[in-house]
């Protein structure tokens, strides 16, 4: 293995040998390169305070099939003795079998996400549009038992046709408060009804307040958990598709019709 550090500003910077993964990592770390390969770099990070240790491996994958199992082979390799706190993470342009195939042999865990589900755009408008998630955060159990408060977000594309990803890590828990919201459309279903009668029920005697309270909580989390099950995550998909809207909003700015303008027009 081999040491690598250098300065710049409070920043040590390390590139892979395609000079086209780059990682800043501040002063306070000790980095020990592992890998330096095309489609990966592995580095030992180790923070000389609170002497807590980690590995990273930062990920462009090529986007040829039978180039990609370079990758896959060397993250199989690292798995053998990985027995460090782990994350991997980067654009793995893959969402297919070989990719779950390699997650699931190299005990990695997806680390989910906040805001739009897709990080990639083809540039295109219309039939030929296309969204993807092609960038992902994934860790092993020792790194999310190292770092529990892990929260990855998916930020807004600037001038790349990838959307940046921001990862937080806390090796403290914080505390998750949810507004609760009640959708008007939950009425429409089946079973919205029962769902509200089985959970509006105090087992109890108390005050009419804190029964009345209690029955609140415990309807908000079954409701919660019901549309979750039966409609997926509704606020994730809104604001994906608020993305796809302002890409057909700004293309249509870009390149206006005629056509297009006398029906604004009309409306």
């Amino acid at each position: 293995m081999e040491r690598y550090r250098n300065k710049i500003g409070l920043a040590q910077a390390i590139s892979n040998v395609s000079n086209k993964i780059w990682a800043f990592i501040d002063e306070v770390f000790e980095v020990t390169i592992m890998y330096n390969m095309v489609q990966q770099l592995t580095l030992r990070l180790v923070h000389t305070e609170s002497h807590v240790e980690f590995v990273i491996t930062l990920i462009y994958a090529k986007c040829d099939v039978i180039e990609r199992i370079e990758l896959w082979d060397s993250l199989y390799e690292m798995t053998r003795d990985m027995n460090a706190p782990w994350l991997v993470g980067g654009d793995f342009n893959n969402e297919i079998d070989d990719f779950r195939h390699c997650v699931n042999t190299c005990n990695l865990f997806d680390l989910g996400f906040k805001d739009s589900i897709f990080t990639w755009w083809n540039g295109r408008a219309e039939e030929d549009c296309i969204f993807k998630r092609l960038d992902r955060c994934l860790a092993n159990l020792q790194f999310q038992q190292t770092f529990p408060g892990i929260e990855v977000q998916h930020l807004a594309k600037t001038g790349s046709d990838h959307s940046p990803m921001y990862l937080k890590c806390d090796t403290e828990t914080p505390p998750i408060k949810k507004p609760f919201k009640f959708l008007n459309f939950w009425v429409e279903h089946a079973t919205f009804k029962d769902v509200v009668r089985d959970n509006w029920t105090a087992d109890f005697n108390a005050n009419p307040f804190i029964i009345h309270n209690h029955k609140l909580k415990k309807l908000k989390k079954a409701l919660s958990l019901w549309s979750k099950a039966t409609f997926g995550n509704i606020f994730q998909k809104i604001e994906s598709m608020k993305e796809v809207v302002m890409v057909h909003e700004a293309e249509f700015e870009a390149n206006p019709t005629g056509m297009n303008r006398e029906r604004l027009q009309k409306v």
